[in-house]
Parts: structure tokens; sequence; C-alpha cells
């Protein structure tokens, strides 16, 4: 089933920049011929990762490292259709009822085999309350995963779901060495000083009742730190080391079931300031920055010594959203007087350069559900002003928004803040780490903040659910805490809906409500260009943000 009208590749804001290379191997191809290439391939990006577990927080900077450690049963091709990776072969036996044939030569890098024990424990391990991950509702739909063998898995729905196949593909379906998750939760078992092993808490977990909550309350807040320390995936690298707040380093999985990586090592580098980024770029310091400023792409597309790519569409959006549980937020008049305060012509010229294009509603054009005759708030102070009095706010009113460092999205805060004082709202701007600004928002210590959501999967759902559902208030998602009964029906009735057609109104129903209550104002679906130092080879973007460092090489360049 197709979930998008086209497709295309997803937008990177993306520079590269190049060291020399410090080692040459010899790697074979699919055919058994011989390619010279190797060393350190360096990437430099402006946020760190929150977590290396694929349990972990849901955010794009964890999954562009994730997404070199693991791999899920499919991936998602250039035509946003589910692509098998460890998956041989599978089938939907009936509407509920799914069965999944398991590559047999495939190794985690700690050695292990995959197969289906590993699979199971991955997705179950995700829904278990006892590691309470914020992406568990990716896998909510699913309520059995029997082993029928060694490689042969039977998966059961809760209702219809047609897209399961495209869930699989996504970062929380990453799967993680058997060994290592017995490990993990034995560790949080033997913290929580409880007399069982990880085995007997898996038998526990199967039969549910009051003695598998206590058990999994009891455990609960250790779970993950060994995953965390020791990633263990089958992807083409392998953990290294992490310094927190400087680096991940991973290095070539000489193992990986398909053609091994060029490259000796790949080093994820933090570099939070963009003008720091920039001198990475051009000074070699790194052969790929990810994060470039709009403003300074020419500047990119002049130097000789770099390669440079025009932008492309992303299946993502940047907003601005509000807490709808908040003060004066909670008012809807309130919410949409703020919105009639975005310009999004303005914000999409003067901040990004007219890179990418303004959206209306939720949902991309590219998505099943997006509806060009919806009508959005338009930019009109005067509407403005009429709503802030209707709702008893018409001067004075004093709110926080929240951004990280991203410089594009730090000059809409500032441009809102003078926006906002002409309705009388006093806007105070914060600026915070990555990190930090996650778990801020996640807790609803905001009033505004501004974020991006990509699609990891293509559907619709997900690009609804977790921004939406009440089910998803805090780092799950739904960061502006939106409660309405109306699209928690639509929603809910969208995941069990297989007619497209019938989708398809579903989620224009859900995207005519949005623009009602302005829980978030849409910005911009991104367009980024890309550019890369002389020296490296064979660059592929990759999709949904997370470029794929499999074939590029690192190729010494003749002096002058």
């Amino acid at each position: 089933m197709k979930y998008l009208k086209r497709f295309t590749i997803a937008a990177m804001t993306l520079g590269l920049a190049a060291c020399t290379t410090d080692a040459n191997v010899e790697v074979a191809d699919e055919n058994g011929e011989t390619n010279t290439s190797g060393g350190d391939f360096i990437a430099s990006y402006a946020s760190d990762t929150s977590s290396l577990d694929p349990a972990g927080q849901n955010d794009l900077p964890s999954d562009q490292r994730r997404d070199v450690l693991y791999e899920g049963l499919f991936d998602i091709d250039e035509n946003m259709e589910p692509e098998m990776t460890l998956a041989a072969d599978f089938e939907q036996v009936n509407d509920t009822t799914w069965k999944f044939s398991l590559r047999d030569d495939v190794k985690f890098h700690d050695g292990t085999d995959f197969n289906a024990e590993a699979f199971k424990a991955s997705i179950e391990r995700i829904v278990d309350p006892a590691v309470a991950s914020s992406r568990a509702n990716i896998f909510e739909m699913i309520t059995e995963i029997n082993i029928i063998d060694d490689y042969t898995v039977e998966v059961i729905t809760e209702y219809p779901f047609a897209a399961l196949p495209n869930y699989l593909a996504h970062d929380a379906g990453g799967i993680v060495s058997k060994a290592v998750i017995d490990e993990d939760y034995q560790n949080a078992i033997d913290n929580a000083g409880l007399d069982m092993t990880a085995d007997e808490y898996y038998e526990l977990r199967e039969t549910g009742g009051e003695a598998f909550e206590k058990t999994a309350n009891a455990i609960g807040g250790d779970t993950g730190a060994v995953i965390e320390q020791n990633p263990v995936g089958t992807g083409y690298m392998k953990f290294q080391s992490r310094t927190p707040g400087e680096s991940v380093v991973v290095e070539r999985f000489d193992d990986y079931w398909r053609e091994p990586a060029k490259i000796d090592t790949l080093t994820f580098k933090v570099v939070t300031e963009s003008t720091a980024r920039m001198a990475e770029l051009e000074t070699g310091q790194s052969h790929f920055i990810y994060g470039i400023e709009n403003s300074q792409w020419d500047r990119l597309a002049n130097n000789p010594e770099l390669q440079t790519e025009d932008g492309i569409y992303n299946i993502s959006n940047e907003y601005i959203g509000m807490n709808t549980e908040k003060g004066a937020l909670k008012d809807k008049r309130v919410r949409q007087a703020i919105a009639h305060m975005v310009d999004k012509e303005a914000i999409m010229e003067g901040v990004y350069y007219g890179q990418g294009r303004t959206m209306k509603g939720a949902l991309q054009e590219e998505v099943l559900g997006y509806n060009e005759d919806l009508v959005d708030l338009e930019y009109d102070p005067e509407r403005a002003k009429e709503l802030m009095k209707e709702a008893g706010y018409e001067e004075d009113l004093n709110l926080k928004i929240m951004t990280n460092d991203v410089p594009e999205r730090v000059d809409i805060a500032i441009l809102l803040q003078e926006e906002l004082k002409e309705i009388g709202i006093n806007l105070e701007v914060e600026q915070l780490e990555w990190g930090t600004y996650l778990e801020a928002i996640s807790n609803g210590e905001h009033d505004l903040f501004i974020l991006g959501w990509p699609n990891a999967v293509g559907d619709p759902d997900q690009g609804l659910w977790p921004l939406f559902h009440s089910s998803m208030k805090g780092s799950a998602g739904n960061r502006a805490f939106f409660d309405n009964r109306e699209v928690d029906k639509l929603l809910e009735a969208g995941r069990r809906e297989s007619d497209t057609e019938k989708r398809e109104e579903i989620y224009q129903q859900v995207d005519k409500i949005l623009v009602e209550e302005q829980p978030s104002v849409f910005i911009r679906q991104a367009q980024g260009p890309q550019a890369y130092r002389k020296e490296v080879g064979n660059f592929n973007p990759g999709a949904l943000g997370k470029p794929d460092f499999r074939t590029v090489t690192l190729e010494e360049q003749p002096e002058e």
C-alpha cells in the first residue's frame, strides 16, 4: 500500500569537510573484488545524541547515530515503501496476523546470531512498562509475538494495521543482541535487590498481573543502563566509544552480512556553534557537517574545495508548539491569536532564505491526508488583537518560549518576541542545550517551544499520532500536551482503517480540527542543501535525515 502521493528523499542541511586518510584497507565487494579505501571519517553535528538505545529518546540526533548500529526487519526505500532488511520474506496471513521469515546469515556485533528470539526480545522490550520507552506507541498495536522456529515469527496485532512493515522500519524497531538485553534486565533486577533471573522475569511478563506490575516498577529505574554503555546491533558499524557532549565513535563491522563499509571509523563529533561547524568544513577538520545556516549557502557553493548540491524536500516539519495545559494557552483564542502573528512567508524568506515551503496544517504534500484546500490561519494582527480582547488578555500577558541553539529557531523566537508585543504579549526567549531542552519541554516547563518532527515511516499516523494523541503527552512527542477527544477518536480510527480513501478522509478531518485548535503552528517543510569536501566519494544522503555511510570513501587529493 502506498502512503505517499510522491516521494522526495529527505532533505538535510548538510555539509562535509575532510581530514586526510590515515589508513588504507582492501574491502571485498559483493562480487569478491577489492577496493582500496579506509580512513577515519569525521561527521560534525550541532546536537549530541541523547540515547544509543532504540528504546531511548525519540529524537533525530539520536536516530542518526543509532542508524549505523542497528537494523530492523525493514527499511524505507526511495518510494517510501517497506524494503526487507533483516526480513527474508513476509506475508499478511489475515487482517491481524503477519508471518515474517528472518535472514539466517546475520551476526550481531558481539558474535551472537540474529534470530527469532532476538526479534521477539527487542520488540517486547520496547513496550515493556519497566523500560518506559517514549516509543512504546510505535508497537502498541502488537499483542503477541510467537516464535515458530529459529528464523520464523508470527506477529498478531490488536486490530488491522496495514502499515506494520513500515513501522517495523522505524528506529525503535532496531534489533538489539539478545545477550545484551538479558544482561541489561539482569543488571536492573540485581540493582533492585530481587532474587530473580532475566528468564524468570520474562515468564512473569508473559502472565502479567499484579506481581508483574510490582516487579516492573521495582526494576524500572535501572533498565537500559547496560545497552547505553554497550549498544550491540547488526549494523554496518559497531560501537567503539562515547564521550557525552563531545563524540560517538563507531568502527567498521567486518562481519556485516552485506558488503562492509569502506571507512575504518566514523566519528559523530558534536560542534554546537554554527560558525565553528562551518570552520570544520572549510579547514578540513571534518568530512561532513550536519546543519548549515541557509544564509551561508552561497559561501559554501563558491568554495572550490567543496562539492555542493541543491536542497530537496523531506518528510518533516518545523513548528511552534504551545502548552495547551498551561495558563492563558488553555484558551484556544489565545493560541489562535499567536498563530495569526506568525508570518510564515516572512519567516521563509528572512530566516530560511527561501529553502523549503510553507505548510498549512500538519501534513506534507507527499503524505496521505494532505488537503490542498485546507484553510489555515493567516498572518492577521488585527484579528489577533480581537481574539486577545475576547479572551480577556489585552495587555501584559507574560509567556516564555523555549528553543535549542539551532540559529534559525533562535531567529524565529526573537522575531515572534517582537511580533507578539503588538498584541500585548511579553515573550521571554530561553535558549537551552539540546538534551536539557528536550527534557524541559517534555516536562512541560514551557509556554511555547520550537521543534521539528520527522515522519520516520512516511505514514500519516506517524505524522500526527505522536504529536497530538493524548496518550503521547511529554517525551513521547505530544509536547503541546494537547488533549482533544475527537482528535483521539479519529487518530484511533485511522490506525484501524485499511481502506486508503477512508484513511485519507480521517486525516483530513484531523488536520481541520488542528487548524481550529492551534496546538501548534506548522511553519515549514524543510529543504536543505548538501555540501562536502572533494575528498569524499560515493556519499549517500540516505533518507529521512539519516545519511548512509556504507559506501562513502576518502580519497587523497592531488597536490596543486
